[in-house]
């Protein structure tokens, strides 16, 4: 292969983790609080027809446009608390060890605790939720996949099979489901057809 063609391919592979880690970066936003009128404004923006990864994932990130487009940030408030938080728990419980054990801060955790500390990231102090929350694990891939501390693509692939492949996918899918769900049912949309793509991606 020719220098101009081993450019322009490391110029398509770099365009791809962008867009991966920005996706992750919506993802971890949207679930680690309620949407912001600032959110809300980006979501609107949304090109659809600019996305990689087929029709399905296009017709993913349209959905969510509109979504964005018909709510208000009191009723993504409200809907955020019915499904994630509730009087004593959410509709859906968006952490690793619950979908992979039945039980909060169990052995995935700890499994996920010494991979973050291999990796040299730190909980913050200000942060309660256990690392396992799904937005915490989208921000992490996010982290990884910009590459600024040198990792590697192994390093993506092995993270994101071990902590969010085994489980993420059924998350999203509840998440579409859900009773409480509105504008969110528009980020399981995304969140699944993202996830396919990745897996399909990282196992190349």
């Amino acid at each position: 292969m020719s220098s101009q063609g081993m450019e322009s391919r490391q110029i398509e592979a770099n365009a791809m983790d962008t867009a991966r880690a920005n996706t992750y970066r919506l993802l971890a936003r949207l679930f680690a609080a309620p949407a912001s009128s600032e959110l809300l404004g980006i979501l609107k923006q949304i090109d659809g027809t600019d996305r990689a990864g087929g029709g399905a994932m296009a017709a993913a990130w349209q959905t969510l446009k509109l979504a964005g487009e018909r709510t208000t940030v009191e009723a993504v408030d409200d809907e955020y608390h019915e499904l994630f938080i509730g009087l004593t728990r959410g509709e859906l419980v968006p952490y690793g060890s619950w979908y992979l054990t039945g039980f909060l801060m169990d052995q995935p955790l700890v499994v996920l605790r010494r991979d973050l500390a291999a990796l040299g990231f730190e909980r913050q102090e200000d942060v309660h939720e256990p690392e396992d929350h799904v937005s915490a694990l989208c921000e992490t891939m996010s982290l990884i996949i910009d590459g600024a501390d040198g990792f590697s693509f192994e390093t993506q692939r092995n993270f994101f099979n071990e902590h969010l492949a085994p489980w993420v996918g059924r998350f999203f899918g509840d998440l579409q489901q859900a009773q409480s769900a509105r504008f969110y049912r528009a980020v399981g949309q995304l969140g699944e057809q993202f996830i396919g793509i990745e897996k399909q991606y990282l196992a190349i």
